[in-house]
């Protein structure tokens, strides 16, 4: 195979050019064929400069005297004053040369025996250097020995030794022929414009498939698994069923006046547009404010208050025009029990149609709420559900519906971390304590507001003073303006009631100050008959009484 190697000789650092002609005929192998060796001008090592000597290598001792046709007068030479030092020891075992060859020391002309000429065949001359694998290496054309370099007589020893010519095969090329190299360049300029268009052709693929991918979610129309629509319905006692019996009759109140404005809701109560809600939520519009009414499907409607009252903190309004209204049934509050379920609806933080759940928490709980006139006129007096529904600014007229969807209470103030109860549109949020009005004095409020514009308040005609700090309601010395503290002819002087007595119980329940009596008595109608303990002089006496009535504001 042509390995586009070329074929001339070539030498190798270990080969040492010489001289062709001198030839040399081996003599353990006789034959009428020269062998052409090249050899070095020999000189005797006396005439070899003290400079030069350092570089002769000594060569081993041959029994046969090669002999060199005349070359050029050799180099005038000074006597040497002392022997020349070999580079290494004599080798005891006559390795060549004095170890082998090596970096640390050239290695010495390596030559072949001449071959026998077959049939009186003559035989080239071989070259005196060899290449490790038997190949011969012609010297350089032109090469004259330098004149200083000694000639050494070799042995016959060393004539067919060569510590690199184990038989091989000689080096081939694995690439393509020295010829080819334009075939390969062009081979390349291929690949490469084919390379290109390739990856144009990929990268359009690939931005359409990208495109499509991201315009449909993916190259397959993915669907996850899902339960069908229902047309079961919720239990009416439940929370949902619930909602959904009581938000039609319930409404969001906007209300703005000349200084305020505010939000609240309210709940209908019949068919003629009446609505029910908190005093302090109508409050903002004054007598010339704005009141509009949203209903829980959307549709609004303009309102005009009919009457209200700060001591109940009730206030009712009516729309026109409105046709399709659902009143909200009322329940009766005096049925319900601690831990009964609940639900508030309203629209907190003017979010409409909120619904929140819980239970009743406590009855029978005496709160006061307002007074932020100063004069105490407008401070309501709240016998109040206590639920932890919760209940935030917006909930306040909403109503507190009960598991049948009846209104049992009518949601009114919140208790706060800070400064104890008060009305809830003060608030900043619910923390579970929430309070509505019960609906049975609600209803009687809103029956009278909606009759006579007016509300009447159950009264036992006394003055409390409500600076006491003991326990029960002091009837004060004086009452205002210098008038009597019992009301002469009045329902308490009646009952045998005077100044300086403390009223403890209002029909068997306990009572603790001045707010708590009233809220006691304010929860009755006017008419009804109560049964008062009190304490006089120490000595604790009971008296009974009926409440006369007096026109709220």
């Amino acid at each position: 195979m042509e390995d586009a190697k070329s074929t001339g000789p070539k030498a190798k650092w270990w080969s040492r050019p010489t001289p062709q002609g001198t030839t040399r005929t081996a003599p353990d192998e006789p034959s009428s064929v020269e062998d052409a060796v090249p050899t070095a001008d020999v000189t005797d090592v006396a005439d070899v400069t003290e400079a030069h000597a350092a570089d002769a290598l000594p060569q081993p001792s041959a029994p046969e005297r090669v002999t060199s046709p005349p070359v050029p007068e050799p180099v005038a030479s000074a006597p040497a004053t002392h022997p020349v030092a070999p580079l290494h020891e004599p080798d005891q075992y006559s390795t060549p040369p004095y170890g082998g060859p090596g970096p640390w020391a050239p290695a010495p002309p390596v030559q072949r025996p001449a071959p026998t000429p077959a049939h009186s065949t003559a035989v080239p001359p071989q070259y005196a250097g060899t290449n490790g694998a038997g190949i011969s290496i012609a010297p350089a054309p032109g090469f004259t020995p330098p004149p200083h370099a000694p000639q050494q007589p070799q042995s016959t020893q060393w004539l067919q030794y060569d510590p690199w010519g184990a038989p091989r095969q000689p080096l081939t090329s694995s690439g393509p022929p020295l010829g080819a190299v334009g075939r390969k360049k062009n081979r390349s300029g291929s690949l490469l414009v084919g390379g290109v268009l390739l990856a144009l052709v990929a990268g359009g693929i690939g931005g359409g498939i990208g495109a499509y991918v991201e315009r449909n979610g993916g190259l397959t129309q993915v669907e996850l698994p899902q339960t069908g629509p229902s047309s079961v319905g919720r239990a009416p006692d439940s929370v949902a069923g619930i909602a959904a019996s009581a938000l039609p009759s319930v409404v969001t109140l906007h209300v703005s006046g000349s200084t305020e404005s505010g939000t609240g809701t309210g709940f209908v109560l019949d068919d003629s547009g009446h609505i029910l809600t908190n005093n302090h939520v109508v409050a903002p519009a004054g007598s010339a404010g704005e009141i509009t009414v949203t209903f829980s499907g959307g549709e609004t409607a303009r309102a005009k208050v009919v009457g209200k009252d700060s001591g109940y903190d009730l206030a009712v309004v009516k729309v026109t025009g409105v046709s399709g209204l659902k009143p909200l049934p009322l329940g009766n509050s005096d049925n319900v029990q601690v831990g009964d379920p609940v639900v508030a609806i309203g629209a907190p933080f003017d979010l409409s149609n909120t619904v929140t759940s819980g239970i009743i928490s406590a009855k029978g709980r005496p709160i006061t709420a307002g007074g932020e006139k100063g004069d105490g006129s407008d401070i309501s007096y709240v016998d109040a559900l206590q639920t932890d529904a919760p209940i935030n600014p917006g909930n306040s007229g909403g109503p507190l519906v009960d598991s049948d969807a009846h209104v049992i209470g009518i949601n009114s103030a919140i208790r706060a971390a800070d400064n104890g109860s008060t009305t809830e549109g003060g608030q900043a949020g619910s923390i579970g304590l929430g309070f509505a009005i019960p609906i049975n004095q609600g209803k009687r409020v809103a029956e009278e507001l909606i009759n006579t514009g007016k509300a009447t308040h159950p009264v036992i005609g006394v003055t409390l003073d409500m600076k006491y700090t003991g326990d029960g309601a002091k009837v004060g010395a004086k009452g205002e303006a210098g008038k009597p503290a019992v009301i002469p002819d009045g329902p308490g002087a009646r009952a045998g009631i005077k100044p300086g007595d403390v009223i403890t119980e209002v029909d068997g329940e306990r009572v603790h100050s001045g707010e708590e009596l009233i809220v006691k008595i304010r929860a009755h109608r006017p008419g009804d008959r109560l049964d008062l303990g009190l304490t006089r002089g120490g000595k604790d006496l009971s008296i009974s009484l009926t409440l006369g009535s007096a026109t709220g504001t």
